[in-house]
């Protein structure tokens, strides 16, 4: 028998844990921020798959599943060398998000105004996941200022929470939720 894939390492007790590369860092580094939160995304969308929505919504998720894992891994990756081994996104990852907006675009009414998330629980789990994707962009937007981080990942989350808020708008739509539109009261 091989030897087993232990879950704990003792190693993060006082704190800190290691960058891909080995590089030592506090849990709170921005580091691990940003690739946690990225976590934090890739849980929710797996919350939306298990959900009743169509086979074809599940497995575009999976696959937007395995870009997150990508981009988790260049996040951890503590020097642009170990990143050059790490499977990559590319801009055909971003235009297949912008060909599946452009999809689900086609069924849904005009947007008159912003929508009040909810009306169905996958539509507010949509939209749940759509903000934690926002702070993740947001967190990413911050390390780029210091460290070499591939522009394509802030641009494929950008589009991913596009992406987020109209599969909220067509999961509506298949369900016969109402959207609620946003009107200022004063």
């Amino acid at each position: 028998m091989g030897s087993e894939f232990k879950i704990y390492t003792k190693g993060g007790d006082k704190g800190q844990t290691s960058l891909l590369g080995g590089t030592r860092v506090p849990k709170y580094h921005e580091r691990i921020e940003a690739y946690g939160t990225v976590d934090e995304l890739t849980s929710f969308i797996g919350l939306i798959r298990d959900q009743e929505i169509t086979d074809f919504q599940k497995q575009f998720l999976i696959q937007v599943q395995y870009n997150l894992f990508t981009i988790e891994s260049h996040l951890a990756a503590d020097k642009p060398e170990n990143a050059l081994k790490l499977p990559k996104l590319t801009e055909d990852d971003i235009l297949t998000l912008e060909n599946e907006i452009d999809r689900m675009n086609e069924y849904l009414p005009e947007l008159r105004s912003f929508i009040l998330p909810g009306g169905h629980p996958i539509v507010s789990y949509c939209h749940i996941a759509r903000t934690v994707c926002r702070r993740s962009e947001r967190l990413v937007i911050k390390l780029t200022e210091k460290y070499n981080i591939d522009e394509i990942i802030v641009k494929y989350l950008n589009r991913l929470s596009d992406f987020l808020f109209v599969l909220a708008r067509k999961i509506a739509l298949d369900n016969q939720a109402e959207e609620t539109p946003w009107k200022p009261l004063k």
